[in-house]
Parts: C-alpha cells; sequence; structure tokens
C-alpha cells in the first residue's frame, strides 16, 4: 500500500493516513460564527488524517475578510463545536489554524469599532475583497507595545477556547503575508523597538505566541504555516540569505520549544538548502503543501522530506478526495466562482462517486 494511505503516528498526531486537508478561507461563517453549514462540509472531507481549518481569527481587529470565523466569543466556540464533532464522527483529527490578517484587511471587514493594525503604519499595496467590491487595503495603524501584549494574549486566549471547543491542537498562520509573517518581514515590519531591526527581535512575537501558547495547551498540540520565499500579499522580497537565516533560526527555536509540526507553503523560490536545513533544525514533524499530486506527494513521503503532505485545492471539490486517489478516479473541478459566496452552492454540492 502506497505510504500516502497507512496510518501516522508521532506524539500527538496519530493519524489514519499521511494526508492533510490544507487551511482554505471559504467565507462561509455568517457573523464571524461557525456554523452546521460548515459542519456537514469538514465532516464530507473527514477522509483526510488531519484536517486544517480555514483561517480563524483570534480577535475582532484580525477578521480582514468578509465571512471569516473567530474563535474570541462562546457563540463561535459553541459554533466550533458542530464541526470538531462532525469530523471526530469520521475519524478525523482537526486543528483550528489561528490567523491574523494584520494589514492585509478593510476596516469594512472588521466589527464596528475596530481598526486595522499592523507591526508598522505601512499599508500593502493591492485590493482585498468586500461585500460592496474590490477595495485598496486599508491603512494599518501601527501596533503600539501594550497592542503587541495584547495580540499575544489573544493567540492565548482563542487557544484555549480552541480546546474548549473540541481541536486536537491549533496552528498559527505564519504564512502568506498575514500578521505573522509581516513580522519576520523587515520592508514591512520598520520598528526600532524589541519587535524590529533583527532577525531575532523580527521572530519574536511569533515566538512568544508559540511559547505563550505552549503554556496553556502544551507544545505537542501546536503547528506553524510558513511561507519561506514566497511574496504573497504584499511581502517584499529581502536579502535571500537573511531569508534562509530567518527560517532556520525560527525552526531551530521552534524545535527547542517541542511543536507537533511545522506545516510549509512550498514554492519554487525556496532554495534547496533551505529546505534541507530546515528539515536538520526540526526533529518533529513537517507537512508539505501547494501543487502536490497524488504522486509527487508519495515521492516526497517516501523521500523522507516531508512526514505529511497536504492538499487544498483538491478537496475543494471532492469531499471524497482520498477514495478518488485511491481508486484513480477523475477529480471534479472547483466552481472558482463561488469560492467565497455564502451558501451551500459551490460548498457542500460537489458530487461524490458512486
Amino acid at each position: 500500500m502506497k505510504k500516502l494511505f497507512q496510518p501516522y503516528n508521532n506524539g500527538t498526531l496519530q493519524l489514519k493516513n499521511h494526508i492533510v486537508m490544507a487551511p482554505m478561507t471559504r467565507s462561509r461563517a455568517l457573523g464571524n460564527v461557525p456554523n452546521e453549514l460548515m459542519a456537514t462540509y469538514y465532516k464530507q472531507r473527514s477522509g483526510a488524517g488531519l484536517i486544517i481549518t480555514e483561517g480563524t481569527s483570534p480577535s475582532p481587529e484580525g477578521l480582514g475578510y468578509p465571512r471569516i470565523p473567530g474563535i474570541f466569543t462562546q457563540g463561535q466556540v459553541q459554533g466550533w463545536k458542530l464541526v470538531t464533532n462532525a469530523v471526530h464522527e469520521g475519524g478525523s483529527k482537526i486543528f483550528l489554524q489561528l490567523m491574523h490578517t494584520g494589514r492585509i484587511a478593510h476596516i469594512s471587514n472588521l466589527p464596528e469599532g475596530h481598526k486595522v493594525v499592523g507591526l508598522s503604519n505601512i499599508k500593502a499595496i493591492g485590493e482585498i475583497y468586500t461585500d460592496t467590491g474590490m477595495q485598496e487595503y486599508s491603512l494599518p495603524v501601527a501596533l503600539d507595545e501594550k497592542g503587541i501584549t495584547r495580540v499575544i494574549q489573544d493567540h492565548v486566549d482563542a487557544a484555549k477556547n480552541a480546546i474548549a471547543a473540541g481541536f486536537d491542537g491549533i496552528e498559527l498562520h505564519g504564512a502568506h503575508g498575514y500578521l505573522l509573517e509581516q513580522s519576520l518581514n523587515p520592508h514591512v515590519n520598520n520598528r526600532t523597538d524589541n519587535y524590529g531591526g533583527t532577525i531575532v527581535n523580527r521572530s519574536r512575537l511569533t515566538l512568544e505566541i508559540a511559547n505563550k501558547v505552549a503554556e496553556t495547551i502544551g507544545a505537542n498540540k501546536i503547528g506553524i504555516r510558513i511561507s519561506p520565499f514566497l511574496t504573497s500579499n504584499d511581502m517584499p522580497a529581502y536579502n535571500e540569505t537573511e531569508v534562509h537565516e530567518t527560517y532556520v533560526y525560527l525552526a531551530t527555536e521552534l524545535n527547542r520549544l517541542g511543536i507537533a509540526y511545522l506545516h510549509i507553503s512550498d514554492n519554487p523560490g525556496i532554495p534547496e538548502k533551505t529546505h534541507q536545513s530546515i528539515r536538520t533544525a526540526f526533529s518533529n514533524t513537517i507537512i508539505y503543501c501547494n501543487g502536490l499530486t497524488a504522486e509527487t506527494a508519495e515521492t516526497k513521503l517516501q523521500s523522507g522530506s516531508a512526514d505529511l503532505v497536504a492538499f487544498g485545492r483538491s478537496f475543494l471539490a471532492n469531499p471524497d478526495f482520498i477514495r478518488r486517489i485511491e481508486k484513480n478516479v477523475p477529480l471534479n473541478e472547483p466552481d472558482y466562482n463561488t469560492l467565497y459566496t455564502p451558501g451551500e452552492q459551490g460548498y457542500t454540492d460537489y458530487p461524490e462517486f458512486n
């Protein structure tokens, strides 16, 4: 049997196979509260050994997109219980991805009275979807020291809420240009205090959150997603050596902490030496994601470069993705027009094969 379909057992990751459903924003959380429709969506996809949820904000100010869920109210905790119960009934484990969007936001997507924030007051270039159409990103308010402390505590509280909601762990979203990656990038983070300047200082926010969350729920219930060398969401490129050293430092420190996994959003721009150095620095589970097919994923598992493999778009239109690749059945094509619209269409109505 292919390694893809064999059980995976490492610490808290006791999984029925080596396949992970990657986090994907779907914008179905009306009022930012998870619901029965979302529970149906995730249960349909519980063939995966591990499901990582869509990005979920730890606080009102992190809700940069329309209808993304939060985990900072009791109503949201109760809503997520519908999801975790459904996924566990399907025999899968589920981690909640904590995503604070930082400056990748528009103020109209936030609850009234909240502002877009960032490590610095540097506006992102580009536009973001709102329910009244595409708009330029809002200018962020730079977090002061009190604001940084609040962001850290918000993540701690959110992690506690996630465990109360029945999740098996949490994933910190340190990728794709959101708040934690914003802190790492010297062109976006121009602070001159302990959270800016050197690699150690720019890594401080991510590592302090990871440490504080570990003290609260246990390091073995934490993963983190990273995307070295990726420039999405207006992440300006910077010195290759410095990028390499940043992510090797992060991997080393997170390994010392003993977190459950690193989830690497792969891209062709990552040099092989960075892949190898991260693999050397981090001894626990490494998940690879982005552009994998069943064949290339199996190759990564066999080579040992990845311990688990994650699929995103393949799960969008194929709730039975695992059975399809096991049986070599053609995949449904996603309807990209309904990725972020409310309702069942393009969400829970994709056909399964008989």
